[in-house]
């Protein structure tokens, strides 16, 4: 399970829009297909932004210098989001400003530089399941590397944890792990605006169903959303119910804006736990980390469909200590795959691509220096390598060798109040 702080502040429950979507029933869409229960409320879609995507932008800075901003878990040492100045020449990182907000332990950028969503992840392992999480919206000044807070909606479930921008940059998606057994796992989605405010969610689809693992998998946990590289369908992958649940995205509504794709879902083993999901440079691979089992796996894909080809340990043979894999990212050219693994053995597996098949080759293990490596992002050039073991508020810069994917020695350290996520932004 994520860790997170127990914050108990109640919220009210925000109404869903409602709206007229192609479906046999009238007004709120309640389906329940083989353990997944749509409830569903669709509003006319909103006008276009401009396009948004994920993690760092493919440009690479003149000078090399880039903003870095962190999401963290408040309550400790932390106030917020946390805005660096990050140069790629030298790896040192210089703060620049603080935007106060509860719990953003997962963010995106929009494409265009000017937005940054975060969710507000709430209540916690402690928290009434009465209390809803938030996704909360900032104005960024790239150049300055200000935030300014613009709105806060409701994530319309339990303990936000992850955050997508569909390929149109209509709808900002939110994966709601829900300790909670009631409402569960669940994603809610949230239209964008023009000027980056975030409407209320027009769509919330919960899960049903459970694992063998008792304590961990005994209701839903939908722990990321992600979409295929040619933005039809939408992966979720539900820790919960050892399912990454497949479906359509269209959004001219024809189908709905999001239905279950017709087989539903893409099975892995029960008790594993399925996390984080990311598709390979060239679109034809995808990789998944399996939390409790502690792996990484590689699909093939094709138009809609994952088939299961290989998977890898992460801890080291022979290892008895409890295991907990985290984030995946690929090095920008494609060739390295890192994956980060917390329990007992906080670090990060090295693993070279292979460019035909996708398969992956273990090349080395790097320890994180601290515990809980939660997540981690490589920069834009390529040359570093930035963890945050939230558990121990530190965050190290690894130099990284672009021909053997190794991390060196004697990282460069920052002490930031448990950090979370990571997301390069070029000025």
């Amino acid at each position: 399970m994520f860790q997170g702080h127990a914050v108990a502040i109640a919220m009210p429950v925000q109404s869903r829009k409602s709206g007229a979507p192609r479906t046999p029933k009238r007004g709120i869409i309640h389906q329940i297909i083989k353990g997944i229960a749509i409830m569903a409320t669709v509003a006319a879609s909103a006008a276009a932004p401009q396009a948004f995507a994920q993690g760092a932008s493919a440009d690479v800075a003149g000078n090399g210098v880039y903003d870095l901003i962190v999401g963290t878990y408040t309550g400790g040492k932390s106030e917020g989001l946390y805005v660096y100045r990050f140069d790629s020449k030298t790896g040192d990182a210089q703060q620049v400003s603080v935007a106060k907000t509860v719990n953003p332990s997962y963010l995106v950028v929009s494409k265009d530089k000017r937005f940054v969503y975060a969710v507000n992840e709430l209540p916690g392992d402690n928290g009434p399941a009465t209390t809803r999480g938030d996704v909360s919206a900032f104005g960024f000044d790239a150049a300055s590397g200000q935030l300014t807070f613009l709105d806060k909606v409701s994530a319309q479930g339990n303990d936000p944890c992850y955050l997508s921008l569909s390929p149109d940059g209509k709808y900002l998606l939110v994966a709601n792990y829900s300790v909670a057994a009631d409402p569960g796992g669940s994603f809610a989605v949230l239209p964008v605006e023009q000027d980056g405010k975030l409407g209320q969610s027009v769509l919330t689809v919960h899960h049903e169903g459970g694992g063998p693992v008792k304590g961990r998998q005994d209701n839903a946990h939908v722990h990321s959303t992600v979409f295929s590289p040619d933005g039809r369908y939408l992966f979720t992958q539900d820790l919960g119910t050892d399912k990454l649940w497949t479906y359509r995205y269209t959004p001219d509504g024809t189908r709905g804006l999001v239905s279950p794709a017709e087989w539903r879902y893409a099975d892995v083993k029960a008790g594993t736990g399925p996390r984080h999901l990311v598709f390979g440079n060239d679109g034809r691979h995808a990789y998944l980390t399996s939390e409790l089992a502690g792996t990484v796996s590689v699909f093939d894909y094709n138009d809609g469909h994952l088939k299961l080809e290989q998977v890898e340990k992460l801890a080291e043979p022979g290892f008895k200590g409890a295991v907990g894999a985290a984030a995946l990212h690929l090095s920008p050219d494609g060739k390295f795959l890192y994956v980060s693994n917390r329990g007992d053995a906080n670090d990060i597996s090295i693993f070279a691509v292979d460019a035909t098949s996708g398969k992956l080759k273990r090349v080395g293990r790097q320890a994180s220096l601290g515990k809980s490596p939660r997540e981690f992002a490589i920069d834009p050039s390529g040359q570093w390598l930035i963890v945050g073991n939230q558990n121990s508020d530190t965050v190290y810069v690894f130099r990284r060798d672009q021909e053997t994917g190794l991390l060196a020695a004697n990282p460069k350290k920052i002490e930031i109040g448990s950090p979370v996520d990571f997301k390069f932004v070029t000025p």
